[in-house]
């Protein structure tokens, strides 16, 4: 076997930009933080190695190993954070009381409109702390949109039920009163 005709393979370098590829972590609300990561890898024993590596090696090539476990943790830990995230609102918007819950809905729909005026803000930065601003915030915006998204299907499931109940309510009362 000719070693010259075997196809090359390139080695990529990681370095710690290569961790800013997929969304940012979602940021999860102090008053759910306690349910949501709730038996959660948060990854911290990954990114304490990370760091000792970066402290004793200087430099990131010689710390891929660390880099390449602390993103695949990482991204299977913000992928359950998500989902979590948006069952704890469709939970709230569930059981919550109904004007608790649209209050909850409207602060939620004012963040949203306050992020998307920071990304047009943003959209006028320029370099890297400009894309990293865009990044975060763009994550951030995408991540209340699917919590709004959530909540307001939680309540509007409870609305459809709680019709559903009085209609039936209402047609038993009629149904007896036949009799």
């Amino acid at each position: 076997m000719d070693v010259d005709s075997q196809p090359t393979m390139e080695e990529t370098i990681l370095v710690g930009d290569d961790l800013m590829m997929g969304p940012p972590s979602p940021l999860v609300p102090p008053e759910i933080a306690s349910h949501v990561l709730e038996g959660v890898d948060l990854c911290d024993g990954i990114l304490r190695n990370l760091f000792l590596c970066l402290q004793i090696n200087d430099i990131e090539p010689f710390c891929q190993d660390e880099i390449a476990l602390y993103r695949q943790c990482a991204e299977r830990r913000d992928k359950e954070l998500r989902q979590r995230l948006i069952d704890s609102e469709r939970k709230l918007g569930l059981s919550m009381p109904l004007n608790e819950a649209n209050e909850r809905a409207d602060q939620l729909q004012s963040e949203v409109t306050s992020l998307e005026r920071q990304m047009i803000l943003a959209s006028g930065m320029e370099g890297m702390e400009g894309f990293r601003r865009r990044w975060s915030l763009h994550g951030r915006l995408e991540d209340t949109k699917k919590r709004l998204e959530s909540l307001s299907e939680g309540i509007s499931h409870r609305k459809s039920e709680n019709h559903s109940k009085s209609s039936n309510q209402i047609s038993n009362k009629k149904w007896w009163a036949l009799w």
